[in-house]
């Protein structure tokens, strides 16, 4: 897994989640290279040694550069791509014809690609097919993993031994990595909590106490667990960090960019929140194709139904609340 005259690891974009992934890789002795289209990113990490605008306090790494030459960033060992999951295939299909054969390219956005429904895993199958997929997804924050504060998150690639290379090569004292053979568990635990932390956060929103947040986590997991079983996803790893614990970490903090906008929606903040902090929040982009997905398989997801409602402007927050709560008994 390493190219010649290569960095060990290359990260595709220069956000928080890419700077603290960098900086984790270059705390486990490897050389790493961010690449980042805004060359005042790139300037920043190289001159100043620190990224003010995406991971605010964060001292980088010594062993991190950065570049906007997407043809040095593809010359890595192991390339991450941390782009948002709609920009994904675009970036998958510049690379391709710069990345070796056989390249593990791991994608650590979470969502479903509007207009294909393709998995993450796919767009890269599609996209880059001389790269060989990845998915990296758990219960983590940006701030958490750069301060190294214990986090622990999985790897999933369709060979277990590549799979497990990726986690040594990538995992710390203080970030640790699972490894799975299990990419649509992985990747639909992703995708799915985050249209379900909007709900979380519109509860809290609206104040209507731990009960109902309880609630919401509890029966929104129940809804990742029959889309996922019904698209062949294993259900242990439902059950894991990128699935429930991923869920908990989204349904209970405001560091949570998803959970943060149904906040704001919950306290009548308004959908104009869409064109700015909501445009970071991925389950906006993915509750309508979530949805649809859902359906084409005859699964009932009234949480993540109920979202997409919301930020389709179908629906106002009250009226979401109350056909939730108006739905007929049944059994758990």
């Amino acid at each position: 897994m390493t190219s010649t005259g290569g960095p060990a690891v290359s990260v595709l974009g220069g956000g928080a989640w890419g700077t603290a992934l960098a900086n984790a890789a270059a705390r486990g002795g490897h050389r790493t290279l961010i690449w980042s289209r805004d060359p005042a990113v790139v300037d920043e990490i190289n001159r100043k040694r620190s990224n003010e605008r995406h991971l605010p306090g964060c001292r980088i790494q010594d062993g991190v550069m950065a570049t906007a030459a997407l043809s040095d960033a593809a010359l890595g060992g192991i390339v991450l791509a941390v782009v948002p999951a709609q920009s994904l295939r675009r970036v998958a299909e510049q690379i391709q014809p710069l990345i070796a054969r056989g390249t593990p390219l791991v994608v650590c956005a979470k969502g479903i690609e509007r207009g294909t429904g393709r998995f993450m895993t796919e767009v890269v199958a599609e996209a880059a097919p001389n790269a060989v997929p990845a998915i990296l997804s758990g219960p983590s924050f940006a701030a958490d993993v750069e301060k190294g504060l214990p986090t622990a998150v999985t790897v999933a690639a369709a060979d277990e031994a590549l799979a497990r290379q990726i986690a040594e090569k990538l995992g710390t004292p203080t970030f640790r990595l699972y490894h799975s053979t299990d990419m649509r568990g992985v990747e639909i635990g992703g995708a799915a909590k985050n249209v379900l932390a909007i709900a979380a956060g519109i509860v809290a929103g609206r104040r209507l106490g731990a009960s109902a947040s309880a609630a919401i986590a509890a029966r929104g997991f129940a809804e990742l667990m029959r889309f996922g079983r019904a698209f062949g996803a294993n259900p242990e790893t439902l059950m894991g960090l990128s699935g429930l614990g991923d869920l908990i970490l989204s349904c209970s903090s405001s560091q949570s960019r998803n959970f943060a906008l149904g906040l704001a929606l919950g306290e009548g903040k308004g959908l104009d929140l869409l064109s700015g902090k909501g445009a970071l929040a991925e389950g906006a982009l993915t509750a309508e194709i979530l949805v649809e997905k859902a359906r084409s398989k005859g699964i009932t997801m009234p949480i993540a139904e109920a979202i997409d409602a919301v930020l389709g402007g179908l629906i106002d927050v009250n009226q979401a609340i109350a056909q939730l709560m108006a739905r007929p008994q049944r059994a758990e």
